[in-house]
């Protein structure tokens, strides 16, 4: 039985919800705190047990590469201060088995995962979206491949969203379900309001057989004129069972603007260094502002 030990990060996208922050700066090295959100990404690979990384990347993306490279007169120099808690830290984002891959042309998520297939070749694969984050105690694509390896099959990661967001995410038409396990009728990409089968959304976590590329071969475009990637799982589920897992965890999407800010907000509330400074600035400008005091 083959494991999954690789996994696919697509980086290409122009984050244009963060214009113009992101007209020279990945969206994906945007930091929560002091930490770019794709080192989040690659962190929860690693815990996963992930032994190869490929990241996807477009133009303009040079910083991804530089930022998880070693950095030799940074490291040395911290070295020299003796900061060897922060020398620790700069190094971890060094010490990992990355490669890299471009998509030539910004044709979707579909097709950015296309172009990784020759590196994963004939083993199943993780696909993880910087989009978003996950905490927990397992990791999230832990739970995915724990789940392919019971089943064998295909396995997309879920959870519960509000009805009224339904149109904003891939949403499944669950079948048959074993405790958070589902097996699933139809995959749907951002169906209109009201027309939804469920309110389990497609959240950014895969693990996938290699069946998965014959699908995407077909580069046949979906929602916005792109290829979409939840077109080819539904065609892939025609064929071989796909799987839905309803992982836990909490989930924050730091895709847009809101989610990246109450994000930023929720990790520097549970940092000790930033707790309490940040509650009082925060008590402070709502008094300025008239607004009731927090607690």
């Amino acid at each position: 039985m083959k494991k999954v030990k690789k996994v696919i990060i697509p980086a290409a996208g122009l984050g244009t919800r963060f214009l113009p922050a992101t007209k020279a700066m990945p969206k994906e090295m945007l930091p929560i705190i002091n930490k770019p959100t794709i080192q989040y990404i690659v962190e929860e690979a690693i815990a996963s047990g992930i032994e190869d990384i490929i990241i996807v990347t477009g133009k303009g993306k040079r910083a991804i590469e530089d930022h998880f490279d070693n950095a030799f007169e940074l490291e040395s120099r911290l070295l020299e201060d003796g900061k060897l808690e922060l020398l620790k830290e700069v190094q971890r984002s060094s010490k990992v088995e990355i490669h890299y891959i471009r998509q030539k042309e910004p044709k979707g998520l579909g097709h950015a995962v296309w172009c990784a297939r020759k590196f994963i070749g004939d083993e199943p694969f993780g696909v993880m979206l910087g989009d978003d984050i996950v905490t927990g105690q397992i990791p999230c694509l832990k739970q995915l491949m724990d789940q392919y390896e019971e089943t064998q099959n295909s396995v997309i990661g879920v959870q519960v969203i509000p009805d009224e967001f339904t149109n904003r995410y891939g949403i499944i038409e669950p079948d048959q379900q074993d405790g958070r396990l589902y097996r699933v009728n139809n995959f749907v990409e951002k169906p209109p309001l009201g027309t939804a089968p469920s309110n389990l959304a497609i959240m950014g976590r895969y693990v996938f057989t290699p069946k998965i590329f014959k699908y995407l071969e077909m580069q046949e475009k979906g929602a916005g004129g792109e290829i979409q990637l939840t077109d080819a799982i539904q065609k892939l589920n025609q064929s071989e069972r796909v799987y839905a897992y309803n992982f836990e965890g909490t989930r924050y999407d730091v895709g847009e603007r809101l989610g990246y800010i109450l994000t930023t907000l929720e990790f520097a509330l549970q940092n000790e260094d930033l707790r309490y400074p940040l509650m009082d600035a925060m008590a402070e400008w709502l008094s300025k502002a008239g607004q009731p005091t927090i607690g």
